[in-house]
C-alpha cells in the first residue's frame, strides 16, 4: 500500500517539475548558455537549494523530486501571496535581468534534470 503512495507521490512530483521546465525551466537553460553570467546566477541558485534540500531535509528520508517539487511549490505559493504572476522572460533581452525567483525555479529545474539530488524512499 504504502508502494502505490509512494508512487502517486513520485509521479505526482515529477509532474509538477515537467510542468515548471516547460515554462521556465526549458527557456532559462537555454538562455544561461548564451546570456552572460546567467549560468553563474543559476548555478549559485542551484548549490544553495542543494544545500538547503540536502542538509535540511536529509533526515526525514524523504528526498529527490519530491522535495524539489515541494520546494518549488513553496516558492511560488509565497510569491502568489506577495501578489507576484509568475511568467518565464521573453527573448533573450528578459533574461538578462531575471529576478531572484525566476533564477531560483530554473535552478531547481536544473537540479531536476541533473538528478543530483538522490531519493531515499
Amino acid at each position: 500500500m504504502f508502494g502505490d503512495v509512494h508512487g502517486w507521490v513520485e509521479a505526482s512530483a515529477q509532474r509538477t517539475l515537467t510542468q515548471l521546465h516547460d515554462l521556465v525551466g526549458g527557456p532559462g537553460l537555454a538562455a544561461a548558455a548564451v546570456v552572460p553570467g546567467l549560468l553563474a546566477a543559476v548555478d549559485q541558485h542551484a548549490a544553495a537549494v542543494r544545500d538547503i534540500l540536502v542538509l535540511g531535509v536529509s533526515s526525514t528520508g524523504v528526498v529527490g523530486a519530491v522535495v524539489l517539487a515541494g520546494y518549488a511549490r513553496g516558492l511560488l505559493a509565497q510569491a502568489r501571496e506577495m501578489g507576484w504572476r509568475f511568467g518565464a522572460p521573453s527573448g533573450l533581452v528578459g533574461w538578462t535581468q531575471v529576478d531572484w525567483l525566476t533564477a531560483r525555479l530554473v535552478a531547481v529545474c536544473e537540479l531536476a534534470q541533473r538528478g543530483e539530488i538522490s531519493t531515499a524512499w
